[in-house]
């Protein structure tokens, strides 16, 4: 079956232990918009993604996205994939394009606009994405690849004790004090960087 531009789409909240009372929504969905949420799991792999539109069905986090499945045309799925962004580990981290950065630790993952990070405070010559950015000048950052999700391409900053000392001491820079102790109580172990494409 050809592919079609659109599906239509119901997303329910899937949540855990207990009878869900969230309403169901309906809406028309860009099969390209359905797909690249596949491909974080699958990968640019076309039977995969036949697969996973055959079944109709496909859970990320609380929601599930629900279809009425088909037999898509394996070579124009192919085709499709063809034309999405693929993973480039030689590509440098562009700052200027950083959109969003996640914060992980043991218990925490917490995303965040880059504009938090990059106010001043009052009478402070520095942000603390300015501080970070010169922390990850010399510590460099690791291409962690491409998520299709977020349209951006991921890289990390793995944070050892040294590194969290820094960045502790750095805390006062924020303009939001909640977001300044997870870095003074040491519960970040890694900074990913989301960069949007400015060719994409």
């Amino acid at each position: 079956m050809r592919l079609p531009e659109t599906i239509r789409v119901k997303l329910s909240s899937e949540e855990a232990g207990a009878i869900s009372m969230t309403p169901v929504l309906s809406r028309e969905m860009p099969l390209r918009e359905l797909v690249e949420l596949m491909l974080d799991f699958t990968g640019k792999d076309p039977s995969r993604v036949h697969e996973l539109l055959l079944r109709g069905t496909l859970v990320i986090g609380a929601s599930r996205y629900r279809w009425a499945g088909w037999d898509a045309d394996l070579e124009e799925l192919t085709q499709m994939l063809s034309l999405l962004p693929s993973p480039q580990p030689e590509r440098l981290f562009d700052p200027e394009h950083c959109v969003r950065l996640i914060l992980h630790g043991p218990a925490l993952r917490l995303e965040i606009g880059k504009q938090s990070v990059c106010e001043r405070r009052f009478l402070r010559p520095r942000s603390f994405w300015d501080a970070l950015m010169e922390i990850a000048g010399e510590c460099g950052l690791t291409y962690a690849g491409y998520s299709y999700r977020e349209r951006a391409d991921r890289y990390r900053l793995e944070i050892g004790a040294s590194l969290a000392a820094r960045l502790a001491s750095s805390a006062s820079l924020l303009r939001y004090t909640r977001l300044g102790e997870h870095f003074r109580n040491g519960s970040v172990e890694r900074i990913e960087f989301l960069v949007e494409r400015s060719n994409a």
